[in-house]
C-alpha cells in the first residue's frame, strides 16, 4: 500500500511542479464555460441582424412599412437597390433582403379584400437558419398592420376606391360583397363623426347618434367576414435563397450544402490543432539526443524554425487538400466560386496555422504546458471566429473581437469561394489578413523560442 501511495504522490507532485501546465489546465474550461455562459445566458444581448430592403414603390405606404422595419431593435435595416442587396446577402454581408415592388402600396389595399395579391421578393443566407422566419414575422407584422391602418383608418377616398374595386369584382360571391359593403359604410360613418367630432361641429350630438368606436367595425366586421372567407393577406412571398453569384446560379441550382460550411470549419479547427502538435513535436525534440546533434551542426534558429514552418505548412495545405476532396465526391460540395482563390487561402491558412503552432510552442515552453496552451487558445479561436456558432449569434463586442482572428477570415473566406460562389477578388482580404498572422505568429516563436530545455 505504501508503493502504491508513493506512486501516486510522485504523480501528483510532477503534476504540480509544472505551473505553467497546472494553470492552463484550470484556466480553459473557466474560459471556455464562460464564454458560453455569456452568450447564451439569460442576459446576453444579441446583435441586431442585417437585413436590407429595397423600396421600389416609394409611396406613402411602403415609406411607413420602412419605417417602422427600421425602428424595430431585432434587426439592423439597410436601404439598398435590389440587385445590391441580393449582392450583399451571397457575399454575406446582409442575413437576408427583401424588395416592396412599384405599385405595391396601391396593390396591398385592394388584396386584403380578394385582390391581386402583391410579391414581395426575399432573398436569404441559407447558412443563417434563423434570418428567413425573422423576415417572415417582421413582414407579416409591420406590412400587415401598416396596411391595415391605411385601408381602415386613412384616405376616405381610399376607401371609396377600395369599396368600388369590391362592387365591381367578379370573383367575390354576393353574401361576401354584401359583408365588405357593410363594412366600408360602417368604416365611412365612423370617420364621418371622427371628422365632425375633431372639428367640433357636432358637439355631443355625433357621441349620441349611436356610432361605435372607431376600431370596432373593422374588427366586428373583419370577424363577421372571416366567418365566410376573412379578410386576405395584403402580399405574398417569393424565397430565394442566395448561393452562387449570377454567373454560377444555374450550377448552384441544388441549393445550400450544409456540408460545405461544416467542412470548413471542422478543417480550420482541427488543422490548427495540428499545427499545434507540430510546435510539440519540436519541444519533445528538444529532449531527445538529435536535438544535441542539430546544435551542433551549423544551424541558426531560423533554419530550424523555418523548416518546421514550411514542413508544417505543406502538410496541412495537404490534409486540406483531402478534406476538400472528400467533402466533393462524398457529400455533393462545389466550389462555386474562384478556384485559384480556395488555393490562395488554404495556403495562406496553412501558413498561419503552422507559424501558430510554433509561436505557441515557444510559448508554452515545455510539451505538457503547451498542450494546456493550445486548446486554450485554438478552442477559443475556433469559437470566436464562428467555426462552431454563427458568428450572428453574438454579442456586438464580441463581432468585432472575432474581426480580429484568423479563423474568422478562414472561414467565411472558404465559405465565399465554395458555397456562396464569389470571385477570386473576394479572396484577396482574408489571404492578406491569414499571411499577416503568419507573420506575426513567426516573428514571435523567433523571439520566444528557447534552445535550451
Amino acid at each position: 500500500m505504501s508503493i502504491l501511495l508513493a506512486l501516486v504522490r510522485k504523480d501528483l507532485l510532477l503534476f504540480l511542479r509544472n505551473r505553467r501546465a497546472v494553470l492552463m489546465t484550470v484556466a480553459a474550461p473557466i474560459l471556455i464555460a464562460a464564454f458560453f455562459g455569456s452568450l447564451f445566458g439569460a442576459n446576453a444581448r444579441v446583435s441586431q441582424l442585417p437585413i436590407g430592403v429595397a423600396d421600389e414603390d416609394g409611396s406613402p405606404l411602403s415609406r411607413q412599412i420602412v419605417d417602422a422595419l427600421r425602428a424595430d431593435t431585432t434587426i439592423a435595416l439597410r436601404e439598398l437597390p435590389a440587385a445590391q442587396a441580393e449582392e450583399e446577402v451571397r457575399a454575406g454581408r446582409l442575413r437576408a433582403a427583401f424588395t416592396l415592388p412599384a405599385g405595391f402600396g396601391a396593390a396591398a389595399g385592394r388584396a386584403i379584400f380578394g385582390g391581386p395579391q402583391p410579391e414581395i421578393a426575399v432573398s436569404y443566407d441559407p447558412s443563417q437558419s434563423t434570418a428567413l422566419p425573422l423576415v417572415r414575422g417582421l413582414l407579416a407584422q409591420h406590412v400587415t398592420q401598416r396596411v391595415m391602418q391605411s385601408a381602415f383608418g386613412g384616405d376616405p377616398a381610399l376607401l371609396s376606391r377600395l369599396r368600388g374595386d369590391i362592387e365591381r369584382a367578379g370573383n367575390v360571391d354576393a353574401q361576401r360583397r354584401g359583408d365588405l359593403l357593410a363594412m366600408f359604410d360602417s368604416i365611412a360613418r365612423v370617420q364621418a363623426g371622427d371628422a365632425a367630432r375633431a372639428a367640433g361641429a357636432a358637439g355631443t350630438a355625433s357621441g349620441a347618434s349611436g356610432a361605435p368606436p372607431a376600431s370596432a367595425p373593422p374588427a366586428a366586421a373583419s370577424g363577421a367576414s372571416a366567418g365566410r372567407g376573412g379578410l386576405a393577406a395584403p402580399f405574398t412571398l417569393r424565397e430565394t435563397a442566395a448561393v452562387g453569384r449570377a454567373a454560377t446560379i444555374e450550377r448552384a441550382a441544388q441549393g445550400y450544402n450544409s456540408y460545405a460550411h461544416a467542412f470548413a470549419g471542422m478543417g480550420v479547427q482541427f488543422i490548427l490543432m495540428q499545427g499545434v502538435e507540430f510546435g510539440v513535436a519540436l519541444l519533445l525534440m528538444r529532449r531527445s539526443a538529435l536535438w544535441l546533434r542539430l546544435r551542433a551542426a551549423p544551424l541558426t534558429r531560423g533554419h530550424l524554425l523555418g523548416s518546421r514552418l514550411l514542413s508544417g505548412a505543406l502538410i496541412s495545405a495537404g490534409v486540406f487538400a483531402v478534406l476538400f476532396v472528400v467533402a466533393i465526391a462524398g457529400f455533393g460540395v462545389r466550389i462555386l466560386g474562384s478556384l485559384a482563390g480556395l488555393v490562395a487561402i488554404v495556403a495562406a491558412f496553412s501558413l498561419m496555422t503552422a507559424a501558430f503552432g510554433l509561436m505557441i510552442a515557444a510559448i508554452g515552453r515545455s510539451p505538457e504546458a503547451t498542450r494546456g496552451l493550445a486548446i486554450l487558445a485554438t478552442l477559443l479561436l475556433v469559437m470566436v471566429g464562428g467555426a462552431w456558432v454563427p458568428s450572428f449569434l453574438f454579442p456586438p463586442w464580441l463581432q468585432t473581437a472575432a474581426a480580429w482572428t484568423p479563423t474568422h477570415w478562414a472561414v467565411n473566406g472558404l465559405d465565399a469561394m465554395t458555397w456562396r460562389g464569389q470571385p477570386w477578388t473576394e479572396a484577396v482580404l482574408p489571404t492578406l489578413v491569414q499571411l499577416g498572422f503568419a507573420a506575426l505568429f513567426a516573428a514571435v516563436a523567433l523571439w520566444r523560442f528557447r534552445w535550451d530545455e
